[in-house]
């Protein structure tokens, strides 16, 4: 997508830095990114204002230049920078010079060869097998008291079965749900932004989901929204199916995410429809494969 010409057309190699970034702030408002991404990313990239100096030309930093000014940032500057940060600060660094070369305002990409800093985040936790068992029991008493509740069970499993996020879920509208679809019923997960449209996607559901979804619907009418509840209630049912079951881990959306993308990787799905139903981009796929082998006893 080219840029407007406003963003640009004033900008080129003798440019300072400050007039570059907010130029660079509009064009990531128009890419429709979210405001504490933008926030992020120039605070990130505000940095390199105070490390170099006032005077110095886009066109005038190196790799060099760069580099040192993320040692500079990790060890001299006298602020607490982890790895995480180091990590996230050189991406920023990295897409702005990226958009100033992809434009033609610089004809060398200085960020193009720094290294980039991975930072890989702990294991996740994850269900077994037993403790996916006695959760879905736990969840189906509800189904069975004299005043029968399928709530927990049509969440839990739906979970489980699709990996979807906590805010994905919350996103589903019952028009997002199609019992006549070829093959078999699918749930559409749907993004408002435009930004995040790659994220979107059709994942089949179970003949058992159905089943409680019907009883669901019966029980509490939802008009549109699927679960018409804050995220911290749809948190504490989760929490109260963990108890019930007797874990000794804290049921959540996360754990229950990785569950179902463990669950098909140990089943031999393809990784690549793995990653296509968590609706996850290539590059975050490559942490995740990472940890779903490692998780799966595949790498040590």
């Amino acid at each position: 997508m080219t840029p407007d010409s406003s963003e640009l057309s004033h900008l080129n190699a003798q440019t300072l830095l400050p007039p570059a970034i907010k130029s660079w702030e509009m064009y990531l408002t128009d890419q429709g990114r979210s405001p504490n991404t933008i926030k992020a990313f120039l605070s990130d990239i505000n940095i390199l204002t105070e490390y170099l100096p006032p005077d110095r030309s886009l066109g005038a930093i190196t790799t060099l230049d760069l580099n040192r000014f993320f040692e500079w940032m990790e060890k001299e500057r006298g602020i607490p920078c982890s790895p995480k940060t180091l990590a996230r600060r050189i991406t920023a660094t990295k897409s702005f010079f990226r958009w100033l070369h992809q434009y033609g305002v610089l004809v060398v990409d200085p960020a193009e060869k720094v290294i980039q800093h991975s930072v890989i985040s702990p294991l996740p936790t994850v269900l077994t097998e037993k403790e996916i068992n006695a959760c879905l029991e736990a969840a189906q008493k509800h189904r069975l008291e004299s005043k029968p509740d399928a709530r927990y069970y049509t969440l839990l499993l739906l979970l489980l079965i699709t990996g979807i996020k906590k805010s994905e879920c919350l996103g589903i509208r019952l028009n997002h749900i199609d019992l006549e679809a070829p093959g078999r019923p699918i749930v559409f997960i749907r993004y408002a932004s435009p930004s995040n449209r790659y994220k979107e996607r059709k994942i089949p559901l179970s003949d058992d989901w159905i089943n409680a979804y019907h009883e669901y619907v019966e029980q509490y009418q939802p008009a549109d929204q699927l679960f018409p509840w804050s995220p911290r209630r749809l948190e504490y049912l989760l929490e109260d199916i963990g108890e019930e079951a007797g874990l000794e881990k804290h049921l959540s959306f996360d754990m229950c995410r990785w569950t179902c993308a463990l669950t098909d990787f140990n089943a031999g799905v393809e990784p690549d429809k793995v990653r296509q139903k968590l609706g996850v981009s290539k590059i975050q796929w490559r942490e995740i494969h990472m940890k779903l082998r490692r998780l799966a006893g595949q790498e040590q």
